[in-house]
């Protein structure tokens, strides 16, 4: 049983930084294609960062040089590390991990296993 817990999101000023969490278990962490996605009302879906089993990273235009992605094999966990950031950034926030043909960042929002979503609000 594939399960994704996000934690770290909350309420920020412009410029401010905040770090999301997401646990995993059931996948063993050296195997699969991980990442973070958003949705905003009124907007679609995008993929935001990920990261595969072998470390590749990308990253969506608008947070490059202020998300950072990381794993952390040991603790099966996920991490966004996101600074400067910027009203148009505010949404809910999701991880989500499967083991796709290929890791590609416009298909992190469509994984079947994703956790249940973190708030980012940016004022």
């Amino acid at each position: 049983h594939v399960q994704l817990v996000e934690s770290g999101g909350g309420s920020v000023q412009a410029g401010g930084s905040l770090r999301l969490s997401c646990a995993v278990s059931g996948l063993t962490s050296s195997t699969y294609c991980a990442g973070w996605f958003r949705q905003a009302p009124g907007k679609e879906r995008e993929g935001v960062a990920a990261t595969n089993s072998v470390g590749s990273i990308s990253y969506i235009d608008s947070v490059k040089g202020r998300f950072t992605i990381s794993k952390d094999n040991a603790k099966n966990t996920l991490y966004l590390q996101m600074d400067s950031l910027k009203p148009e950034d505010s949404a809910m926030y999701y991880c989500a991990a499967d083991r796709p043909r290929v890791c590609a960042l416009s298909d992190v929002g469509e994984f079947g296993n994703r956790g249940r979503g973190t708030q980012v609000t940016v004022s």
